[in-house]
C-alpha cells in the first residue's frame, strides 16, 4: 500500500492579448493526500457530501485510467486546496491535472509529460490553464489537430497581485458574452497585440508588456462589464506603479503585474480602495505538478 501527496499550482490565463492561448502557474495550490486502501474514500471539502464516484476529480482519474486501458486501486484520497473556485484562477484545470496524475499513479499508466497535457487539453479545451499547471511558469501554447505546441517562460522578474472579489462568475458565462467573429482587421490587431506581450516578456521589457496586456480587445471589453470595479482597479494599480491589470482567466478575479520595489505600495493603495476584496501577494510557480511519495 502506497502513500503519496499530488501537488497542482493555480493558474491565472490569457494576461490580456493570449486568448486561450497563454498561462501562467502562481503560488495558490490544490493538494491530494493520497493512501492506497480496500475501498475508494474521498475527503473533499469544495464537494461536501458529495458520493466518490460523483466527484469531479475521481471522475478524470476514471475517465483517463479507461482511457489509457487502465483501472484504478481504491485509496483514501484527501484534498485541500487554497485556489478559490470559480474565480479565474484555474480552479478546474487543477483538478483536471490531479485527477489526471492520480490515474497516472494508481493506474500505474506511465504517462509522460506531454501525453498528460494531451489529455488535459482534450478535457479542457484549450491549454491556456492545464499547461502551466502541469508544466509551471509561463506557458504560451495552441492547440492544433489533437497537438498541443507550447513554450515556456520560467524567469519574470516582477511579482503578482491578484485581486478577488467575494462574487463568482462561472466561464460559461464569460464565454456567453464575447462574439463569435472578428474582421480581419480585428484579427491582425489583436494578434499583433498579443504577439508584442509576448516578446515584451520575453525580453524583460515589462512596461511594454503592461501596455499590451491592456489593449487587448479579444475578450477583455466584452467581460468588463461582468466583472466589479474593472476601472477602479485598473486605474488604481497603475498610479501606483503597476505594469499593468489585467482580468485572470475568465474571471472575476483581477491580476496586477508589479515591479517588486512598488508591490507594497500598490497593495496598500488597493486595500484602501477594495476593502471588501481578498488580496494575495503571489509569484510565478516554475515547478508546476510535483508528486512526492511517502
Amino acid at each position: 500500500m502506497s502513500s503519496f501527496m499530488i501537488r497542482v499550482p493555480a493558474s491565472s490565463a490569457n494576461i490580456g492579448p493570449g486568448f486561450d492561448s497563454i498561462g501562467l502557474a502562481v503560488d495558490l495550490y490544490l493538494t491530494l493526500e493520497v493512501t492506497e486502501q480496500a475501498d475508494w474514500e474521498f475527503i473533499s471539502p469544495s464537494a461536501g457530501d458529495v458520493p466518490f464516484e460523483e466527484n469531479f476529480i475521481y471522475l478524470i482519474a476514471k475517465q483517463t485510467a479507461e482511457k489509457h486501458g487502465k483501472s484504478l486501486r481504491p485509496a483514501r484520497v484527501e484534498e485541500t486546496t487554497s485556489i478559490p473556485l470559480a474565480r479565474g484562477l484555474g480552479s478546474s484545470a487543477a483538478a483536471i491535472v490531479a485527477g489526471i496524475e492520480l490515474a497516472n499513479q494508481l493506474g500505474g499508466l506511465d504517462l509522460t509529460a506531454e501525453e498528460k497535457l494531451t489529455d488535459a487539453t482534450e478535457i479542457e479545451g484549450h491549454p491556456d490553464n492545464v499547461a502551466p499547471a502541469l508544466l509551471g511558469g509561463l506557458i504560451v501554447s495552441t492547440y492544433i489537430d489533437g497537438e498541443v505546441d507550447w513554450l515556456k517562460i520560467d524567469q519574470l522578474h516582477l511579482e503578482l497581485i491578484a485581486l478577488i472579489p467575494e462574487v463568482e462568475l462561472k466561464t460559461k458565462a464569460a464565454r456567453d458574452v464575447l462574439p463569435e467573429q472578428f474582421s480581419i482587421a480585428d484579427a491582425a490587431l489583436g494578434s499583433g497585440i498579443g504577439n508584442v506581450t509576448v516578446a515584451a516578456l520575453v525580453s524583460g521589457d515589462y512596461e511594454l508588456a503592461g501596455k499590451m496586456m491592456e489593449k487587448d480587445i479579444f475578450h477583455e471589453p466584452h467581460r468588463k462589464p461582468l466583472i466589479p470595479n474593472y476601472d477602479l482597479i485598473q486605474r488604481t494599480a497603475k498610479e501606483h506603479g503597476a505594469y499593468g491589470t489585467v482580468i485572470s482567466g475568465a474571471g472575476p478575479t483581477m491580476m496586477s503585474f508589479v515591479p517588486s520595489d512598488r508591490r507594497d505600495k500598490i497593495i496598500a493603495a488597493l486595500e484602501e480602495v477594495l476593502p471588501d476584496y481578498r488580496l494575495e501577494s503571489l509569484k510565478m510557480d516554475v515547478g508546476g505538478l510535483t508528486v512526492e511519495q511517502k
